[in-house]
């Protein structure tokens, strides 16, 4: 189980980092010129297509050579029955050619995008009508909210290019930690610790450490007072033990790195209003998620290179 973590470890910090590395201004541009061009052939705002990409990029590997998105659509969407089941059970497919060269293929990224916002607009194009379409192309809740959020992220900072992060404490602060990811915890029963605790001093604010969308905040008997933020990589960071939240933070809320969102504290581990059975700490926890389920993997390694990074 520890070696299969490890493999996981690996898969995602070269995923991550590749990220923000070579040819990302180029990439990052081709990308943007893409998605604004099927935007204005198609009606649906460039963000939603660029966060539809995002979060397949996640789910599948790297877009292969000669590809500028990573979008696999499933051949029965593209190409239909063929006839083979009657067209009132289901229709034809969407699958058809955007760059006007005679060809609709199914690993053209014109073709791709072109097929998929016609989709897309055939129930509309305002937000709801777009939840909609999403819905009923993933059949799946929280890839929806994902990309709806991440669409958020992209319309606000006007880029798909956004790789920079924060540590999520103050540099100058007293603080320290150590890999604590996958120990024994006793505290509500047998399971392992999914995080890392950075012990530092009652009120020493607590930072986003990534661009994304605030999907939760309230109380948990054992994470006290605490906030998950979903980023644009299918990542869900998960703030807890804060003593309070920053004035005016919201579910909803788009953060980037170094937004304040709370203070540390030792909120949790019974009714609200209970606290300081353990020292004052941030439990930082991240889950990735793969298009089917959901998993804690180690911070350590991250918030290592983002202390290194932080000023």
């Amino acid at each position: 189980m520890k070696y299969f973590g490890l493999m996981i470890l690996c898969l995602l910090m070269s995923c991550f980092f590749h990220a923000e590395t070579i040819h990302a201004d180029e990439e990052s541009k081709d990308r943007l010129a893409l998605y604004k061009k099927t935007s204005v052939i198609t009606d649906i705002p460039w963000e939603y297509l660029a966060a539809i990409d995002q979060y397949e990029r996640q789910v599948h590997d790297d877009p292969e050579d000669g590809r500028i998105t990573a979008i696999q659509v499933d051949p029965m969407f593209w190409n239909g029955t063929a006839g083979e089941i009657p067209a009132h059970l289901f229709p034809a497919g969407w699958g058809s050619d955007g760059n006007g060269d005679g060809k609709i293929q199914i690993e053209n990224d014109e073709d791709l995008l072109w097929s998929l916002g016609n989709y897309i607009k055939s129930y509309g194009t305002t937000e709801e009508d777009i939840k909609i379409a999403l819905w009923n192309y993933y059949k799946r809740d929280l890839t929806v909210q994902t990309i709806m959020n991440t669409a958020e992220v992209f319309k606000k900072f006007q880029t798909v290019q956004l790789t920079n992060r924060d540590f999520p404490l103050p540099k100058q602060a007293n603080y320290s930690f150590r890999s604590t990811w996958g120990d024994a915890r006793g505290f509500g029963g047998r399971r392992v610790h999914e995080g890392t605790d950075i012990f530092a001093n009652y009120g020493v604010p607590v930072k986003s450490t990534t661009y994304g969308v605030i999907e939760m905040k309230g109380w948990n008997k054992f994470g006290g007072w605490r906030i998950g933020i979903r980023d644009i990589y299918n990542i869900y960071h998960y703030y807890a033990h804060l003593q309070n939240f920053a004035e005016d933070v919201k579910v909803g809320d788009i953060v980037q790195p170094g937004d304040v969102i709370g203070a540390v504290g030792a909120s949790g581990y019974g009714p609200p209003g209970t606290s300081g059975k353990f020292p004052p700490h941030l439990h930082y926890g991240m889950y990735q998620d793969n298009g089917k389920n959901e998993w804690s993997f180690d911070p350590y390694p991250f918030l290592r290179k983002w202390e290194r990074m932080a000023k």
